[in-house]
């Protein structure tokens, strides 16, 4: 249970994710043979729902998902989250499917459909959200349509929204939205700003997040900017795929356990950088144990 009885409703994505571990990304026109592949789940929302479960809030979680048989793998993995509800919609089109390219040393890139995704309804939005609460909190992401995300935002008091993957830039959920995270790329993208300070300005909002990998992330509130290094990782960086999930995972987690801006902050900076230092994306996601200690502590 959070501390002050709120709830964090996630509502985003679900796929397959297959990942290809390659000795450095390809060129164009060039073919690199991979040293392996893994599926696993994915999706920025399943993921950043199960790690902000694993983390402690009381989440409730909706994607929408295909009905062949691969998705046993999605069903059995999240039967194992301990979510306080979990709604799976069966759509009209196959789980949407993301390949994932590492190279050595983390460095990566994506590729994904999102069919799958599109067809979450505004409806099917609005219906999931209904029982929010005052004091609850939304965490949405980029990969649903505009219309679906606006449709449960608007109903909502307490928003995260992580604007990744851009899909659409729309000005009525970043206004509305009470933490707006994007990654530099992003931001610069959504407001024309290359500075990630006059970024974090510009994404609207209560406040705006930019996130800089290595370099750490800025926070812009009431006009102030609010500089965050990142914990030295004690290890080598090996993947950095699905850092920025957990970052806004522990994030919306922390704030709806009722932890104010600077230690949400600095918990999700500590489980991004976990993750970082071990392969995968879903695998690389900090456990139970893992999560809550770094809440408390550095590694």
């Amino acid at each position: 249970m959070t501390r002050d009885g709120a709830e964090l409703y996630v509502l985003g994505n679900a796929s397959i994710d297959v990942t290809f571990n390659v000795p450095r990304l390809p060129a164009p026109g060039e073919t690199l043979m991979a040293r392996g592949m893994v599926r696993a789940p994915g999706g920025k929302g399943l993921n950043q729902a199960v790690v902000a479960a694993r983390a402690g809030a009381r989440v409730r979680f909706c994607a929408p998902i295909g009905g062949e048989a691969e998705t046993a793998l999605v069903h059995a993995a999240l039967a194992r989250e301990k979510f306080a509800d979990l709604r799976m919609i069966v759509a009209g089109q196959p789980t949407d499917l993301s390949t994932l390219i590492v190279a050595e040393g983390g460095e990566n890139c994506i590729i994904s459909t999102g069919d799958c995704a599109e067809g979450l309804t505004p409806y099917i939005a609005k219906t999931f959200v209904r029982p929010m609460r005052a004091q609850d909190w939304l965490l949405v992401q980029g990969n649903l349509s505009e219309a679906a995300t606006f449709a449960a935002v608007a109903a909502a008091r307490n928003v995260v929204f992580n604007t990744a993957p851009i899909r659409w830039v729309s000005r009525q959920i970043l206004a509305a939205s009470a933490v707006v995270v994007a990654n530099q790329v992003e931001a610069a993208e959504i407001t024309g700003c290359s500075d990630p300070d006059e970024a974090a300005r510009g994404l609207g909002g209560g406040c705006g997040i930019v996130t800089l990998g290595a370099a750490g992330c800025v926070l812009a509130e009431g006009g102030q900017i609010r500089r965050f290094p990142a914990p030295v990782c004690v290890g080598p960086v090996v993947d950095t795929t699905g850092a920025g999930d957990v970052f806004c995972g522990v994030l919306a987690a922390g704030l709806a356990m009722g932890m104010d801006k600077v230690a949400a902050i600095g918990w999700a900076q500590r489980a991004a950088a976990l993750s970082v230092m071990r392969a995968g994306c879903f695998a690389a996601l900090p456990g139970v144990e893992e999560v809550r200690r770094l809440e408390r502590d550095a590694f």
